[in-house]
């Protein structure tokens, strides 16, 4: 039996003139929810996963193609093991929970990232999710864990580089269509709304590629705290943005 009720009716969603193919998300202050709250860290965490589901149904309802989720990236290595450890545990928990649901739903789930540093419950998880989910046809869900934007141009450089060394890439000039298809969101389209919560004003080494014409929504709302309201307050926000990518408004000029 399902673990969740196939019978529910989804929550109603607003109408909107134009929406995001690709929407990312980095999502911060789960450390920050929970110490106002006198909790632990994982406290924080723990909450912030279930965020995540809640998040990645609401773009499945509104039919956005992609939703890029940004989990762990390359530096929280650094942080204290045991944090580390818990996390992994969470994110085990969060790939076992939800693939049912990823496959009642269509969903397409990929892990970006430098998987070599994972541990191996992780990569098992990752695998049987991926391999599931691989026909599916609807949202794409990216979960960024291990991830630096940094290392995913480097990684792509060096792939480049090995297919002309082995002959499989006529060695000359690389353009950026070659270029884009050897990163991890290769056949997806550019992210057109970048959103970041906890009020932070950087972008913290994600999809530095492919951020490059995102519209850029930051709120002071914790990663906990942001519900599906939060999130169709984003997306009237980006409907009312002029994406002119580099050109101008001609209109507007007169």
């Amino acid at each position: 039996m399902p673990r969740f009720d196939t019978q529910k009716s989804k929550p109603e969603v607003p109408g909107f003139g134009r929406l995001p193919r690709h929407v990312a998300i980095i999502m911060d202050g789960n450390g920050r929810w929970a110490a106002d709250r006198g909790k632990p860290r994982i406290f924080g965490h723990r909450r912030g996963m279930e965020r995540a589901k809640d998040i990645t149904r609401a773009c499945g309802d509104l039919l956005i193609e992609s939703l890029t989720l940004y989990a762990f990236s390359l530096d929280n290595w650094k942080r204290p093991k045991a944090e580390v450890n818990a996390l992994m545990r969470l994110l085990v928990k969060f790939l076992n929970s939800e693939l049912e649901e990823m496959m009642y739903s269509n969903i397409r789930f990929r892990a970006i990232g430098e998987r070599g540093m994972l541990p191996e419950s992780v990569l098992e998880a990752v695998r049987e999710d991926e391999e599931t989910t691989a026909q599916n046809t609807g949202l794409n869900l990216n979960l960024a864990v291990s991830y630096g934007g940094r290392a995913e141009i480097i990684g792509a450089i060096n792939r480049l580089l090995e297919e002309q060394r082995q002959g499989s890439l006529l060695s000359g000039l690389i353009d950026e269509k070659m270029f884009a298809q050897r990163l991890y969101t290769a056949g997806q389209p550019e992210v057109d709304l970048l959103i970041r919560t906890s009020g932070e004003l950087r972008v913290s080494d994600f999809m530095l590629w492919q951020i490059a014409y995102a519209e850029i929504y930051i709120t002071d709302v914790y990663w906990p705290d942001f519900t599906r309201e939060e999130l169709y307050g984003a997306l009237k926000d980006f409907e009312g943005r002029e994406r002119r990518f580099g050109g101008i408004n001609a209109e507007k000029e007169r």
